[in-house]
């Protein structure tokens, strides 16, 4: 388990690993995921489950049955006073962020979850960063990173991703990132 990362925690990507997955993902593909056991992660699905969660087990693995959304990944670059700004207009426009990724040149890549639906998410976030609690993972890559939204249809995604181009925060991709 990643140090630091709570049980909690650990569900919370679970349930993200599902939620961005095209097949069934195995226990210990989940296991190796989240740095605990196959036996852990079975514990885990009993646990999401019992909060709510439509979580199938397949003889390939586990898969959460819910409504499927279109999902895009995008990178954009800013700095932290433009957080708020930039998931704002995710969320205006009937997105989710569903977490943030960076592509670290020595610790490879690296993601959180982040689920940020209303904006009360966003507030609660900004309000965590700016007590000190913690800084954005986008700092480790001088404000470049990335992130899954979710929306209801492609056009919304198109919509989405047309603001944040609007408002300078869309930036190219490197070859080496295609494989994100």
């Amino acid at each position: 388990m990643a140090k630091g990362m709570t049980g909690a925690d650990r569900r919370k990507q679970i349930l993200s690993l599902m939620r961005n997955a095209c097949q069934p993902l195995p226990g210990v593909a989940l296991g190796k995921e989240t740095g605990v056991s196959r036996q852990v992660v079975v514990q885990d699905i009993a646990l999401l489950r019992t909060e709510g969660h439509p979580i199938v087990s397949t003889s390939r693995g586990y898969y959460l049955d819910e409504p499927k959304q279109a999902v895009r990944l995008i990178k954009v670059y800013h700095t932290n006073e433009q957080v708020e700004d930039e998931l704002s207009a995710i969320v205006n426009l009937g997105g989710s962020v569903l977490d943030v990724i960076i592509n670290h040149r020595t610790y490879g890549k690296l993601t959180a979850p982040m689920h940020i639906k209303c904006q009360n998410d966003i507030r609660r976030f900004v309000k965590d960063m700016q007590s000190g609690k913690s800084s954005p993972l986008m700092n480790v890559t001088s404000g470049y990173h990335f992130h899954h939204i979710a929306a209801e249809k492609e056009e919304i995604l198109d919509e989405i991703e047309e603001e944040l181009n609007r408002k300078g925060y869309t930036v190219e991709w490197f070859p080496y990132e295609k494989g994100l």
